[in-house]
């Protein structure tokens, strides 16, 4: 049996919000995964480091501040620099439709923008990861 999926759930930047992430987190766990939730006002290199120490499969950002195209491909390419590009990154939260493109083209996996439901997230995660 394999073992359960990893995933680190972060807040990069100034966001104070976080009840979005607890509600993803929540359903991750639900869904058989193990979290490791990093709380607010975290930095890219915090939550590279932290991804790093605790072993994880991926990465889910929420972001409400409008840094998304900043923040987020900072931490891909600190995943990179650190030798952990393997790690896949998605990002949800406040995050317009047009850099959504951008995003991905900066590594970024899947955006989940407000209104995806919590079983498209997990299933995406787990099809991403090829843990159906």
């Amino acid at each position: 049996m394999k073992e359960p999926i990893r995933i680190l759930v972060g807040k990069p930047g100034l966001d104070g919000h976080d009840r979005g992430a607890k509600v993803i987190s929540s359903a991750l766990k639900d869904a058989g995964m193990e979290v490791i939730y990093t709380g607010i006002r975290q930095t890219p290199e915090q939550i590279v480091n932290t991804a790093i120490q605790e072993d994880v499969e991926a990465i889910g950002l929420s972001i409400l501040s409008g840094a998304h195209n900043i923040l987020l491909p900072k931490i891909v390419e600190l995943l990179d620099k650190n030798g952990a590009g393997n790690i896949k990154v998605f990002a949800g939260g406040v995050i317009p439709d047009e850099d959504i493109e951008f995003l991905k083209d900066n590594g970024i996996s899947d955006v989940f923008t407000p209104g995806s439901s919590l079983e498209r997230v997990v299933d995406v995660i787990k099809q991403t990861l090829n843990r159906e």
